[in-house]
């Protein structure tokens, strides 16, 4: 009932950009974050960044802090992220996360993950 699915993976070269898409549709009363994981070969999937769908406070991770910015959409329950001077070590499958409610209590809340989209920089 609920689907995330991201958008705007690719190949780039070092130093280039690329932003990402990422749209939670289905059964959504309200989202409470959306963020960014990234996963890379041999390597533990690991927080990129977050956004509050509340606040907008943002979180990143110390690697892609001044390089990525994350933003969000909420009437359309997307999140974006922009990702600037991208580096070979960014390589990764980049996964969309988001932490929603379905009921309008909103009392429990559930993550959903995307399927992923493949970022490759080259050097």
């Amino acid at each position: 009932q609920v689907q995330v699915v991201e958008s705007g993976g690719g190949l780039v070269q070092a130093g280039g950009t690329l932003r990402l898409s990422c749209a939670a549709s289905g059964s959504i009363f309200s989202i409470r974050v959306m963020g960014w994981y990234r996963q890379a070969p041999g390597k533990q999937r690991e927080l990129v960044a977050r956004i509050t769908s509340s606040a907008g406070s943002t979180n990143y991770a110390d690697s892609v802090k001044g390089r990525f910015t994350i933003s969000r959409d909420n009437a359309k329950n997307t999140v974006y992220l922009q990702m600037n001077n991208l580096k070979p070590e960014d390589t990764a499958v980049y996964y969309c996360y988001a932490e929603l409610s379905r009921e309008f209590t909103m009392r429990d809340w559930y993550g959903y993950w995307g399927q992923g989209t493949q970022v490759t920089v080259s050097s």
